[in-house]
């Protein structure tokens, strides 16, 4: 379950004592590739959705990315291995509860550099 912070008003996890594959029913990889810095987005479906799972891991994701959050953040806050958080997040876009806004290709100018680096920042900032 998710606890209440001590300060901020970020949720915290205490850390998981379950091996990571029975958080993904034994899969290691995600069906999708997602960069760590990657943002996910819970979609107007995914939001109901979460009401119908309140106690899954799923749901949890869920919950935590009505505010756009990177994969590294929500293995952090969840208290989640990486590469789980990766699967589990995997998992939720192929029905659209989530999105994945991704960072930046090896084609990609100045300007998105600029604002890829500001977002880190502010980013940053707010931890």
């Amino acid at each position: 379950m998710i606890e209440d912070p001590p300060s901020g008003d970020e949720p915290r996890r205490s850390p998981a004592l379950a091996r990571p594959y029975a958080w993904t029913e034994g899969r290691t990889a995600p069906s999708v590739e997602i960069a760590v810095e990657a943002l996910v987005e819970t979609t107007a479906d995914g939001r109901a959705e979460a009401v119908y799972q309140p106690s899954s891991a799923l749901a949890e994701v869920l919950e935590l990315c009505v505010r756009p959050r990177s994969v590294l953040e929500i293995a952090a806050l969840l208290a989640l291995p990486l590469g789980v958080v990766r699967v589990l997040v995997s998992d939720l876009l192929p029905d659209n509860l989530v999105i994945v806004r991704d960072t930046l290709s090896d084609t990609a100018g100045w300007d998105e550099r600029h604002d890829l680096m500001e977002r880190v920042l502010h980013g940053l900032r707010d931890l």
